[in-house]
């Protein structure tokens, strides 16, 4: 159980509880790092206020303000029933990190430079926040890296968890990313990895090959977001009907405003099915 009086950002260690004593001199200017099994206390909710450490090995360079949104849907000129009519919420990506990273990160990045010596152009961006690592990679490159992050014994991601699939309309050049989620139960690490490509040529590498755990996970991406993954054995809708117009987790989906259509019937936007007294 943490010490309440401490704050939330109080970055991470694997001290093990110990207090300094008379080598604390000596100690004061180590930096801890953090174990892969470490997670901060506490739901989404207790950590919202968490913010990248500004300073120190492994810090991000601050973070890159991609839009200020408005209100909850973005709906604008009608009436606002929600209570989120005044909220602002800035939309930002935590920025680089820098050398050194702390824990296992620095190895792993090293081995995957020996293995691939084109790795400059593989990962385009190195992050840690919160204690995480993603791995920004240039999306020609992804099969590649997920053969060596899977087959590799001092990496040995064998663990496909999931893809997630994101859509930043004001991210030009890169709307569409897929995060793919792997882990090594060989080593006990978790490891992102952030992939984007264009609204106009929204193609990405299946890794079905690889982790043929993400056969539907992939479908699935492609269905709410449009992502079209090259290579998967059946790529179809997996949630939503064939003919489906659209995808519907697409910040610019209709969810209000507009009649929706769909197979003859008509389904009123939301201020003409309310009545204001």
């Amino acid at each position: 159980m943490s010490d309440p009086s401490t704050p939330k950002n109080t970055p991470r260690d694997d001290s093990n509880g110990q207090q300094p004593g008379k080598d604390a001199e000596e100690t004061k200017d180590k930096v801890p790092s953090t174990p892969p099994d470490a997670t901060p206390e506490g739901g989404p909710e207790e950590r919202a206020d968490l913010e990248p450490t500004p300073t120190g090995p492994g810090s991000a360079q601050g973070p890159e303000i991609l839009a200020v949104r408005d209100g909850m849907f973005g709906v604008k000129g009608t009436p606002d029933t929600s209570g989120y009519g005044r909220l602002r919420r800035v939309i930002e990506f935590p920025g680089p990190s820098q050398r050194p990273y702390g824990s296992w990160y620095d190895a792993a990045i090293d081995r995957i430079a020996a293995l691939m010596p084109n790795a400059g152009q593989v990962i385009t961006r190195v992050v840690i926040d919160r204690g995480d690592l993603t791995l920004h990679v240039a999306r020609e490159h992804l099969l590649a890296l997920v053969k060596n992050l899977r087959d590799d014994a001092q990496l040995r991601f064998e663990f496909f968890s999931g893809v997630s699939g994101v859509h930043y309309p004001t991210d030009t050049g890169r709307e569409l990313h897929a995060v793919y989620h792997l882990g090594s139960m060989t080593h006990n690490r978790r490891l992102r990895l952030e992939v984007s490509a264009p609204d106009s040529d929204p193609h990405i590498p299946s890794v079905v090959s690889v982790y043929p755990g993400a056969d539907w996970h992939e479908r699935e991406t492609f269905d709410m977001f449009g992502l079209i993954f090259d290579g998967h054995p059946h790529l179809t809708r997996i949630l939503m009907p064939d003919d489906w117009p659209g995808h519907p987790q697409r910040k610019d989906y209709p969810l209000g405003g507009i009649d929706v259509e769909y197979k003859g019937a008509r389904i009123p936007s939301p201020e003409n099915r309310r009545s204001y007294n």
